[in-house]
């Protein structure tokens, strides 16, 4: 029995906090990837955020394509909404030109309203754009540390679901290589007579054939219907992949490699089978390596 200790890239978890006048929300979420590809949507006017932010996920997280966003809001929206009186004149002054140039040109302008005014950029001041972001970005930080523990267990949580499938999986290929083993070597008397039959033809039409090149011939079909060292490399590889299982750590880009070769073996099995049996349980192989490879490549 293998003690799989996988992790999913899969995952999600969300949290809300507040503190020193704000109120926010978190939200984070994982998918599969080839590396760890984070995007992050932040508030820009909080110094030091980001860096802080994408360093604490690569903590947790080795791999995957990671979407964290981050909503943050004043407690009190009234305090935070302040004119900035320069900017004001200032917009106030470029709407008379536009104004006037407009009416210069025969295009009369309707005037805007007051709540159009203030939305512009510069007439007021968002409270954090223009106060010290310190005090808030640690606390910030301080609640982005359970969000990731959850987020990180969630993960942990897919990758032990994860791990009982990929084990039962290698276990079947397990059985399906003793089967096809035991396949081989029940066909072997038939193959060998295959064989002998095919060289009395040949040497029977060909009074005069080159002995060497005869026995050249024979052992290339020898070799070309021996499937004895798939089967041990398919044994080997399940040896392989339960070494992994027992691994800590990201093992995804290890085990998604191992899948290739395990379909190796698999095809290769198939194509010099020559036997109903053994064709079949190939087959199966096939089958059973192509359902792991698609949970082997939610492995972070």
């Amino acid at each position: 029995m293998v003690n799989a200790q996988l992790v999913s890239m899969t995952g999600f978890a969300a949290r809300r906090g507040q503190g020193r006048g704000y109120a926010w929300a978190w939200e984070i979420r994982s998918v599969n990837g080839k590396g760890l590809d984070l995007r992050v949507r932040l508030p820009d006017w909080i110094e030091g955020l980001e860096p802080a932010v994408r360093a604490a996920v690569a903590k947790v997280a080795a791999r995957g394509n990671v979407t964290l966003s981050l909503k943050i809001a004043r407690e009190d929206a009234g305090e935070a909404l302040r004119v900035n009186a320069a900017g004001l004149d200032a917009v106030l002054e470029a709407l008379g030109l536009v104004k006037a140039r407009a009416g210069a040109l025969g295009l009369p302008l309707a005037d805007p309203t007051a709540a159009e005014v203030l939305a512009l950029r510069g007439v007021t001041d968002q409270g954090g754009e223009t106060e010290e972001t310190a005090p808030l970005l640690a606390a910030l930080l301080d609640d982005l540390a359970p969000l990731l523990k959850d987020f990180a267990a969630m993960r942990a949580a897919e990758g032990r679901a994860l791990a009982t499938v990929i084990v039962g999986q290698v276990d079947r290929i397990a059985v399906l290589g003793a089967e096809a083993k035991a396949a081989a070597d029940a066909r072997r008397p038939e193959t060998e007579r295959a064989l002998n039959d095919n060289l009395a033809r040949v040497l029977a039409g060909a009074a005069e054939a080159d002995p060497a090149r005869v026995a050249q011939e024979l052992a290339l079909l020898v070799v070309k219907a021996d499937v004895t060292e798939e089967i041990d490399r398919l044994a080997a590889h399940v040896e392989a992949a339960r070494a992994l299982l027992a691994e800590t750590g990201a093992i995804g880009r290890k085990f998604d490699f191992l899948m290739q070769e395990f379909m190796r073996e698999a095809n290769t099995l198939c194509s010099k089978s020559g036997n109903a049996a053994l064709t079949r349980i190939g087959l199966d192989l096939k089958t059973v390596i192509d359902q792991m490879r698609e949970q082997v490549q939610n492995v972070e």
